[in-house]
């Protein structure tokens, strides 16, 4: 199982927010490319980057820190947050980011998403950020109608890469990730499943893994906050 470690930035800086919420956010360093490369130079093998300004405006905004991270860093990296149509897939992907997260377009043009993932096999991943079970979209400000399951379902046969599935009530708080709901996701299609939100411990991820279903994990707040010991982790995950 892969670790991620969490790199999300709002105004340039690397924060980690409460429940989504951008009143609520800890700035935790104003240099991203170096918080990136110090997850690097720990053993880190993925970045996992969000632009979280972009998730609001529609359109990327902290491009200057993700294209610093991207020169800085010799790992590959994804990015969600604003990305919303082909060009802007495509602008990303030429500057070298591995794979694009795709969250509200998912839901409100989801023909655009099985475009993006057959123009550029294995470089587009589907972000699905839930709320009680529904999923919600344009930086978890709106809460849709649409299930978890039903939306991974209706991709399985689109080839996106990966579904990183976000319990937005965890994010942030510390509090564990919801360990079945990821898993009850990752049985129901055949997409790998990375888990997002209250990953702040060794034991929550080595629940994870011990799963067998959940193909990576993201974690933030507890990297930073020093809740997860980051080499002892990615020893338990090669393990």
């Amino acid at each position: 199982m892969i670790l991620y470690p969490a790199i999300d930035l709002k105004d340039g800086q690397a924060v980690r927010l409460v429940h989504g919420d951008m009143d609520r956010s800890t700035v935790f360093n104003d240099d991203p490319a170096a918080q990136a490369q110090e997850f690097v130079d720990a053993g880190c093998t993925w970045l996992h980057l969000v632009d979280l300004n972009g998730a609001f405006a529609g359109t990327p905004v902290n491009a200057a820190p993700v294209e610093a991270i991207l020169k800085q860093c010799k790992v590959p990296a994804q990015l969600g947050g604003g990305i919303r149509d082909m060009a802007t897939i495509e602008a990303w992907l030429d500057k070298g980011l591995a794979r694009v997260i795709l969250g509200t377009i998912a839901v409100e043009k989801p023909d655009l998403v099985r475009e993006a993932a057959r123009a550029f096999p294995n470089q587009v991943a589907v972000g699905i950020d839930a709320r009680n079970g529904r999923v919600a979209t344009k930086g978890w400000a709106t809460e849709t109608d649409v299930m978890v399951t039903d939306l991974a379902k209706s991709f399985e046969d689109a080839g996106v890469a990966a579904i990183i599935y976000t319990d937005i009530m965890r994010d942030g708080a510390m509090g564990g990730p919801n360990i079945d709901a990821t898993a009850d996701l990752a049985r129901a299609v055949n997409i790998p499943v990375i888990a997002s939100g209250g990953v702040s411990s060794l034991a929550d991820l080595t629940a994870l893994k011990s799963t067998g279903v959940i193909s990576g994990a993201i974690s933030g707040r507890a990297l930073y906050d020093g809740a997860i010991d980051l080499k002892a982790a990615l020893e338990a995950l090669r393990d």
